[in-house]
């Protein structure tokens, strides 16, 4: 048996940020609480939405001082805003830090608890505000999943939140809201919702509606990377990377991720490298350990995306799948925890904290290959680098 979960309206598709004020009267909503950050108010990006609701008569309050890799703290000052706002719902405006703290304020509205009461292993199904995700990068997929990412700061553990409470209600997908991201942007969101394809795939939760999803993603990203990092205006290539982050977040949010994001988080808390640039360091390594577990499943990959032919077999497209998740790293100048610059022997002394923090998360469990903790000390040394 497999139940799925999907925000219950999506609109997909350049210009359908003009859908948004139809869907909110839809769900009989009216004023919203915009989380955002300092970047999308400096752009214009976010009077660009309050425009669009103000147009029909609809209200918003903005609060900007979300931060990459959004903390405990910050979660708490945005939920301050929230609670002298008035407002009946929650929109998450850019990248996938506004999103996860839009998520987390808009259940904690509701339920009063301490932000680490909702990490895993703790379900969060009870609905508090609804959650209406913008993304203006192709990457995270947030918006069509169950899951939130808040950093405890004391510890400075990446704490993964699950539960259906922090699936958006309503997802506007509009590629036009990535047209122009810088390359480096681009590179790490783009690899990132690769990622979430691949683990999907290869996740021991996968099914067939999570395979559609992950092999439509794909199809979609593999062939497109290069060219919106050399064309930021190519609206052929940020279109295919939108639908197939968005299709990606709907297949890891029904199935799951597995060990690259396991050990990526940790990574991203200890040496605020983005998630999307923490994931690209670790996948070929953590793809070459898990692959002999599950020849079939990441020959699919391989083949998804165009490396080789349907007729090849497992062996030859498996070696072809790492060979390009290689290569793509050196084409976008994805550099290893080394070259950018991490010191070394702060990161071999975090590694058993590292390590314990990936297994601890769950998402380890879902590999093809599950690690023990060893092994992941094993691959967070084998990434590191020279």
């Amino acid at each position: 048996m497999t139940t799925l979960h999907l925000p219950r309206t999506i609109h997909v598709g350049g210009g359908s940020l003009a859908q948004l004020p139809a869907a909110m009267a839809q769900a009989g909503l009216s004023r919203a609480f915009v989380v955002t950050d300092s970047y999308m108010v400096a752009s214009g990006m976010a009077q660009r939405v309050v425009d669009v609701l103000s147009s029909a008569g609809m209200a918003s309050v903005v609060y900007a001082d979300t931060v990459p890799d959004p903390t405990v703290a910050v979660v708490q000052a945005a939920l301050t805003a929230l609670g002298a706002g008035q407002c009946d719902c929650v929109i998450g405006l850019g990248g996938g830090s506004p999103i996860d703290t839009a998520k987390a304020i808009a259940v904690l509205a509701v339920h009063d608890m301490p932000v680490s009461a909702m990490k895993v292993p703790a379900a969060n199904d009870v609905p508090g505000l609804p959650i209406i995700a913008i993304p203006t990068t192709a990457g995270t997929g947030s918006e069509a999943t169950r899951f939130t990412i808040i950093t405890d700061e004391a510890s400075q553990e990446k704490m993964l939140c699950a539960g259906l409470a922090f699936l958006p209600q309503i997802a506007i997908v509009d590629y036009e809201l990535t047209m122009g991201k810088p390359r480096r942007l681009t590179a790490d969101t783009a690899i990132d919702s690769l990622t979430h394809a691949i683990e999907a795939y290869v996740s021991a939760r996968a099914n067939p509606f999570s395979d559609a999803m992950a092999l439509s993603a794909m199809r979609l990203i593999a062939p497109n990377i290069r060219r919106a990092c050399a064309d930021g205006q190519d609206r052929a290539a940020r279109e295919a990377l939108m639908v197939g982050a968005h299709h990606a977040g709907i297949a890891f949010s029904n199935a799951s991720v597995a060990l690259v994001h396991g050990m990526s988080r940790p990574i991203g808390a200890f040496f605020h490298v983005a998630h999307g640039l923490s994931n690209a360091m670790l996948l070929p390594a953590v793809t070459a350990w898990s692959a002999p577990a599950a020849m079939a499943r990441y020959g699919d990959c391989a083949r998804a995306m165009g490396l080789v032919s349907e007729g090849e077999g497992d062996q030859l497209a498996v070696a072809r799948l790492i060979e390009e998740l290689t290569a793509l790293n050196d084409d976008l100048d994805v550099p290893s925890p080394a070259a950018y610059g991490i010191d070394a022997g702060q990161y071999r002394d975090l590694i058993p904290v590292m390590a314990a923090q990936a297994l601890a998360s769950g998402s380890p469990g879902n590999n093809p290959r599950v690690p023990s903790l060893d092994e992941i000390a094993m691959l967070y040394e084998q990434a590191f680098g020279a």
